[in-house]
């Protein structure tokens, strides 16, 4: 069958996570022109030469469903530390004990999961969006009864995933659907689906207790991270005593990779923590940093952002300048920042990142992929975060989930530094990491609050 000739599958979803069918009446639907239904267990779908055709089929099908209790979003925290979180303030001259917490975040890509499915009889074929196409198989054959050998999966021109395509949601129900009907299917989730049923960037708690001698410098740091993750929850400073430790946790959403993993919200934290120390200590945030530092590539892209924001500058009334490093993947930024505070607005005028992966191959590219993961984190680090309640995400709609836009974007400069005498490593994930907490450190210095929760928002 040609793909043009193929149905158009829409998925009957669940009022809420968890829930099973209790009674399905599907006569409506299947009184319909064209209209095919299948259903195994609760999972039921709809097929029909339009989009519109299956979208009123999928609308007249009548089931009643057996919900189960959830938790709450205001326990989120709770839930995830296991008890209440440390509270969030310092507590003596030379000690910081310190609570950090991160929403859950979507991955938003601009093209909504989607496959096409055909089954002959003997094979199945699969093209869809995905970052892992044997993995894809693998959920594909367990969900068909079919063999490796059995299934293929094709990968065609794909639009972004930021590490949210890992998995074969939409390849899997088109699959089943093209099976049991024994036809060619499309299938394209909305944005809506998207939303609600793709995986989410983990929430988390990060808890940090450090100590500094009266010179400032840091003795002992303990950072304890809650179900995020664990990439770069190790601290790059030179501490004489540290530990650092991810815990897991149970998540009330579902959850997986994301551009960075967790070291986006590590880096936050320790960050954050460094600038609350550097407060104690009264000493200048740049030069707190570069006193505890021993790794020369940390210092080199701190030093080159500082230099060209013209740190620690004087800012405006209103204003602040922050500054934030990180290191993941063998890859270095530092990014520094100048905003301004109008009420509750923060504006990120000006942003500075500098980043050294090793040598460079193709600066177009590098530039590229560092400016645009800054952006990327602009979201986390001021407006995104997933509402939930009763087992329902209710940010399921871009008119509800704020995301950078073109006017939040400030003026950028990006330095490269090629280091021709060591190997080339990645630069998809690393430029994420110091934009949160450059704003959140350039927030304090413009209003005197320490905002210790991403996404950042002004009481």
């Amino acid at each position: 069958m040609a793909k043009s000739d193929a149905l158009y599958v829409k998925i009957l979803r669940a009022p809420s996570f968890g829930a099973t069918i209790v009674s399905l009446d599907t006569k409506a639907a299947e009184a319909m022109k064209g209209v095919r239904v299948v259903r195994e267990g609760d999972f039921v779908a709809v097929a029909a030469e339009k989009t519109r055709d299956a979208t009123k089929a999928l609308a007249a099908i009548k089931a009643e469903w057996r919900e189960i209790s959830h938790p709450a979003q205001k326990d989120l925290f709770a839930i995830l530390r296991g008890t209440a979180p440390t509270p969030s303030v310092a507590i003596g001259e030379k000690m910081c004990k310190v609570s950090y917490q991160c929403e859950y975040i979507a991955h938003v890509p601009l093209e909504p999961r989607a496959a096409f499915a055909e089954w002959d009889g003997k094979k199945l074929t699969v093209y869809t969006g995905t970052q892992r196409p044997f993995a894809v198989r693998d959920e594909v054959c367990a969900a068909t009864g079919l063999t490796a050998k059995q299934v293929r999966v094709i990968v065609p021109d794909t639009g972004s995933g930021y590490g949210g395509k890992h998995s074969g949601e939409a390849a899997v129900e088109a699959a089943r659907v093209a099976k049991a009907l024994g036809k060619a299917v499309k299938l394209v989730w909305t944005r809506q689906e998207e939303f609600t049923w793709a995986y989410l960037r983990p929430a988390g708690v990060v808890e940090i207790s450090s100590g500094m001698d009266a010179h400032g410098k840091v003795t002992d740091w303990t950072q304890d991270n809650y179900n995020s993750g664990p990439s770069a929850v190790e601290t790059p400073y030179a501490v004489p005593t540290k530990r650092s430790q991810f815990h897991a946790a149970p998540s009330p959403l579902r959850q997986g990779s994301y551009r960075s993993l967790a070291a986006c919200f590590n880096t936050f934290a320790r960050e954050t923590h460094m600038d609350e120390l550097a407060s104690i200590a009264g000493q200048d945030a740049l030069r707190f940093r570069l006193a505890n530092l021993t790794d020369d590539r940390m210092k080199a892209v701190l030093r080159a952002v500082a230099e060209k924001i013209g740190w620690p500058g004087k800012p405006a009334k209103g204003h602040g300048f922050g500054i934030a490093c990180g290191e993941e993947k063998s890859s270095y930024v530092a990014t520094a920042v100048e905003i301004e505070v109008i009420g509750k607005e923060v504006k990120v005028l000006r942003a500075i990142i500098a980043y050294e992966c090793g040598a460079i191959v193709n600066p177009d590219l590098l530039n590229n992929q560092v400016v645009g993961g800054m952006i990327m984190g602009l979201g986390g680090a001021l407006f995104e975060a997933i509402e939930f309640a009763n087992g329902r995400i209710s940010s399921d709609h871009l008119s509800s989930y704020r995301v950078p836009r073109y006017q939040d974007i400030p003026a950028i400069e990006c330095i490269l530094l090629d280091r021709k005498d060591i190997p080339s490593v990645g630069a998809g994930e690393t430029p994420i990491l110091s934009i949160a907490p450059a704003i959140g450190n350039a927030i304090f210095n413009a209003t005197g609050q320490r905002l210790r929760s991403m996404p950042l928002k002004l009481p």
